[in-house]
């Protein structure tokens, strides 16, 4: 089968016509098999391309030499974490229950370690799907970490030792990214999501530094399995580059739910004692917690890759820069995913992997697109997002922006006594009518979230969904019953923030 394979310094693919191409042991070499990787991998054998990758040995905690197929999403990030939200949401469960009828006679019991082995059971079910997923595409599995010995050989080095040597015509780089540590006094006394979702005990007390997802997702799990949750961040407001109105609501709700909050402060040193950690912030306050968790970012994990020596260019924080293709500056190497640093989603790579393919093996050079990606933050309640924050529609506005919101008491809560409330909001371009963003925190806001990302990627209007009948009862109608305009704001009006 000949196989439609993109030539050095060329977007339009090649025909397969002309002159004989120099031999290769494959047409593609992936050096890592997490979401990015995988789905290069399988959809470039799908278009007919020889195809291998090398990933590390599995490990729930990843290291230099420990990693494992499915990569950070599957084994050390989006799914144990979402599972961990899973078991510690029916507190919250056990709570409301009461006023609807259900006698829960003395203590709930919880087995932290019941959690940590089912959790553990399905992470490595996915890993064995996820190699079982590249064998029947005809990927070749090398396990090992690779790294560049020119444009087109992979160097992989096997657990034992020994080296193994690979010509390609393409590479394509997918390591993603790794949790970073804040340079203290004391810092190897905290731990990183890593080793957050395999503690072997629950902590009582857990002290937990920054202000991302991250660090809002497990200050909601710990609290939920009833640990004593500080966090602290930088700014005032938590979810730095979200809607500001909806970081508010998230830093009232983190509250309403025990978590004592602690804006505008850092830590300064940790050290060991009898009792456990002692903290010390900047303001000079002091507190012992049986956990530190360091959730203050992710850096590309590029270092060992020996991208330097083979002129592929990184920027100042380790990411390799790409074109809109994924292209990096030496024509034949590419890559996606978090060690580019672009939207560092799972469902991005996934986007990004497939297009790489298209573009080099498949005859269909397409870019990723970046508009309207919807997200999610997974504390309890979340908070999920699609398009423009209002902050962001004022930067790029031409026009006035109108903004709708809706707060209200869920119809559970108004049963339950729970002083929560789900808040929902649309952002508008006068002119056009053009829905530029929608944003809600509550109950199963990424599911209704996921719906409305289609109908922004659509180019709905605020009349499309003004005449869209809603489902009762249900949260979700009040995205198509929100008539009331909640404010208009000019562009020349924005607000400075520095929340």
């Amino acid at each position: 089968m000949a196989r439609k394979m993109l030539r050095d310094g060329e977007v339009a693919v090649a025909d397969g016509s002309g002159a004989e191409e120099e031999s290769y042991d494959y047409d593609l070499f992936v050096i890592g098999a997490g979401s990015g990787g995988v789905r290069g991998s399988r959809t470039s054998a799908g278009f007919g391309a020889k195809v291998a990758i090398c990933e590390l040995p599995f490990h729930p905690i990843s290291s230099e030499w420990l990693g494992g197929h499915g990569g950070t999403c599957v084994i050390r990030g989006c799914v144990p974490k979402k599972i961990l939200v899973y078991g510690a949401s029916f507190r919250g469960e056990f709570e409301d229950s009461k006023q609807f009828g259900w006698e829960i006679n003395g203590d709930v019991n919880y087995d932290w370690k019941k959690l940590l082995e089912n959790k553990t059971q399905e992470i490595v079910r996915l890993n064995g799907i996820y190699k079982r997923i590249l064998g029947n595409s005809g990927v070749t599995m090398i396990e090992g970490a690779g790294s560049i010995v020119d444009a087109h050989t992979v160097e992989v080095t096997q657990p034992d030792g020994s080296k193994q040597r690979h010509t390609t015509k393409h590479i394509l780089i997918a390591t993603g990214s790794r949790a970073t540590r804040v340079n203290i006094p004391g810092k190897e006394l905290a731990i990183t999501s890593d080793e957050a979702l395999s503690l072997e005990e629950l902590p009582k007390r857990a002290v937990i530094l920054g202000g991302g997802y991250i660090a809002v997702e497990f200050a909601s799990i710990w609290r939920g399995l009833g640990a004593e949750v500080d966090l602290f961040y930088r700014k005032e407001l938590p979810l730095r580059g979200f809607d500001d109105e909806m970081r508010t609501i998230v830093a009232s709700n983190l509250e309403g739910r025990g978590i004592r909050l602690h804006p505008g402060t850092n830590l300064t040193e940790l050290s060991k004692t009898a009792d456990g950690i002692k903290v010390v912030t900047d303001k000079g306050d002091e507190l012992i917690a049986d956990v530190v968790l360091f959730a203050t970012g992710r850096a590309p994990n590029s270092n060992r890759l020996n991208l330097e020596a083979v002129g592929v260019e990184v920027d100042q924080v380790g990411a390799i820069k790409v074109d809109e293709y994924s292209r990096t500056s030496v024509p034949n190497i590419w890559a996606v995913g978090d060690v580019t640093n672009r939207i560092n989603l799972t469902p991005v790579a996934l986007m990004e992997a497939t297009c790489f393919s298209k573009t080099v093996f498949g005859g269909q050079p397409i870019k990723p697109d970046y508009k309207d990606v919807p997200c999610a933050v997974f504390c309890i309640p979340p908070l999920s997002v699609v398009g423009l924050s209002e902050q962001e529609a004022l930067e790029e506005a031409k026009n006035d922006i109108l903004v709708y919101t809706s707060s209200f008491n869920p119809m559970k809560n108004s049963i339950s006594k729970r002083q929560e409330k789900s808040v929902m909001k649309l952002v508008v371009d006068a002119e056009t009518d053009k829905v530029l963003g929608a944003a809600m925190s509550g109950p199963d806001a990424a599911e209704i979230m996921q719906g409305i990302a289609v109908a922004l990627k659509a180019g709905a209007t605020k009349a499309t969904f003004d005449s869209t009948v809603g489902i009762h009862p249900s949260a979700a109608e009040e995205f198509v019953t929100m008539r009331t305009l909640t404010r208009r704001v000019s562009p020349a009006s924005k607000p400075k923030t520095n929340l």
